[in-house]
This record gives C-alpha cells, structure tokens and sequence, in this order.
C-alpha cells in the first residue's frame, strides 16, 4: 500500500511538473539591451530586403548608446530613458544608396526622433509620440 501511494504521489508530481512548465508566464522583455526588430512604423509594414540588413535597433544600456540598421543604412545615436519616457538623438547614419527600403528608412527615423514614450508587453515594444499616438511597433528577437 506504500509503495502504491509513492508510485501514486511521484506520478502526480512529474505531472504537476509538466502543467507548470507549459504554463510558464510570458514576461516582458527588458527595453535596454534586447535587439528590437522593426514590425511596422505608421503606415508601412517593414520587410526585410535581400542583401540588406533589417531594420532594427538595440539600446546599449552601459554608455546611453543606440545602434541598428534603418534597413538600408546603419543607425547610430544616443537615447534618454527616464521611467516611461524615451528620446533618441541626436541620430546618424551612413549614406549608402538603397534601391528598395529607402522610404521605410525616412519613416523609421522620423518615428525615432517623434517617439516621447514606450510601453513593452512580452517581445512587443511600442513607441508612441507626445500626442500618444502609435509611431512604431517592435519585436524582440533573441540571437542565440
């Protein structure tokens, strides 16, 4: 009978184990240091183009340091986070001749420069204007 009731008890544990860790919570992805992908900015739905990088950027939190891709040019700045609020400027980037992705990377770095404040739920990141209008949507995506 002890033995069964051990069996029985190992048996709901490993179970219960297996529940747990298909339930895990999703958590937010921390703003600084996470590489954020462009998804869309205003009206325009960013796509990747061959033998170009994607747009993107990363937050390097160390030296207040912007770096990524418009997704023809590399990105380069600096950024002021405080709380809720998040400014980048003053911004550079390369001057490289695209055929394609040359309006997307105007739209993304007027969104940069207009965003006053951000808001992360999971792997999605939003920047939003002093209006509180949308400017841009994010994904985080893990490099290894």
């Amino acid at each position: 009978m002890k033995r069964r009731f051990a069996t029985l008890l190992g048996s709901l544990a490993i179970v219960l184990a297996g529940c747990a860790s298909m339930e895990s919570p999703m958590h937010d992805e921390p703003l600084e240091n996470t590489y954020w992908k462009l998804i869309r900015v205003g009206d325009v739905t960013a796509e990747a183009v061959d033998n170009q990088r994607e747009a993107h950027f990363v937050l390097h939190a160390e030296e207040n340091r912007l770096a990524g891709s418009t997704g023809c040019n590399r990105l380069a700045g600096s950024y002021r986070l405080e709380n809720d609020s998040l400014r980048f400027g003053p911004l550079v980037t390369t001057r490289m001749a695209c055929l394609e992705g040359a309006e997307t990377e105007q739209v993304f770095l007027g969104a940069l420069e207009a965003a006053t404040t951000w808001q992360i739920e999971g792997q999605a990141l939003t920047l939003e204007d002093a209006d509180g209008e949308t400017v841009a949507h994010f994904e985080a995506v893990h490099l290894y």
